[in-house]
């Protein structure tokens, strides 16, 4: 990723299908709003590089919805034909067991992917449940970050019985047993842990490892204690996300320039924290 060249570094963009007919696609675009963006990869691409943004991109490995999953390794293909603007991250459903870390392993050795992501709630797991933990110790050893997503679901919103999602999942005090059992791993909470912000920010500030992206909200939502921790004790540990293409960058940044987020601290949270949560140099 050419970073010197960008303006902000985006580290929570889905690569997604247009599944028209999927509930749980239709629900998500009701409940966020029209983003103004459309789904293909070649606009996702042209959109980023116009704007100077870098991107870390990813699309989920979870069978609740029904929403089809890019493959990891055609994600991973994308980023590198896009690698001025794009890193790769694979997502990988941590409760398939063996299979699963044989993947990890798979991906981690080709040397595409600089991360993970995860969903506990589409994915239907306790991030601290020992059954994922022999996935985990594969990505631990090769200390690759992976992104959590944390707090309330856009996707099924709205639906009957949520979709089946359970919010549970997303209760951010079950990734602190993670960052304790594996402090190799970089840990980033995706987006506003509604209802449970402030247990977010306290593991975000006692351990390490763990890093806050404010991907899924716009930021005139951000809850005050959000904005006075960014400002201050987190200002190295939060990181600037949109949720593309539920929430635009253009939306995001826009609004991100209301808040009383200080002058010092907009270019750590745009694209500086990730530069070195990422091992990128300027």
């Amino acid at each position: 990723m050419n970073a010197r060249e960008l303006i902000a570094i985006d580290v929570h963009v889905h690569v997604e299908n247009d599944e028209a007919n999927n509930a749980a696609n239709e629900a998500a675009k009701k409940y966020f709003g029209n983003s103004g963006v459309e789904r293909n990869r070649h606009a996702l691409a042209e959109y980023y590089r116009s704007r100077k943004i870098g991107c870390v991109i990813f699309s989920v490995d979870e069978r609740l919805t029904g929403r089809t999953q890019i493959p990891n390794d055609e994600v991973a293909a994308f980023a590198a034909e896009n690698s001025d603007i794009m890193l790769a991250f694979a997502s990988v459903d941590p409760m398939r067991g063996k299979a699963a870390v044989e993947e990890a392993r798979r991906l981690i050795a080709s040397g595409t992917i600089r991360g993970f992501k995860l969903h506990p709630p589409v994915q239907q797991f306790h991030p601290n449940d020992p059954r994922v933990y022999p996935f985990y110790e594969v990505i631990n050893e090769a200390r690759l970050p992976v992104i959590f997503h944390t707090g309330h679901s856009g996707i099924g919103a709205g639906l009957r019985g949520g979709g089946g999602v359970r919010l549970k999942y997303g209760n951010p005090m079950d990734i602190d047993d993670v960052a304790v059992d594996f402090p190799d791993m970089p840990i980033i909470m995706a987006h506003p842990s509604f209802p449970w912000q402030e247990e977010a920010l306290s593991i975000c500030l006692h351990k390490p490892q763990v890093y806050i992206d404010l991907s899924g909200w716009s930021p005139k939502y951000f809850p005050p204690i959000l904005v006075q921790y960014a400002n201050t004790l987190l200002k190295d540990k939060m990181l600037f996300g949109s949720d593309y293409p539920l929430i635009s960058p253009d939306r995001w940044l826009a609004d991100f320039e209301k808040i009383a987020i200080r002058d010092e601290v907009r270019p750590l949270i745009l694209k500086e924290n990730a530069m070195r949560l990422l091992g990128m140099t300027a």
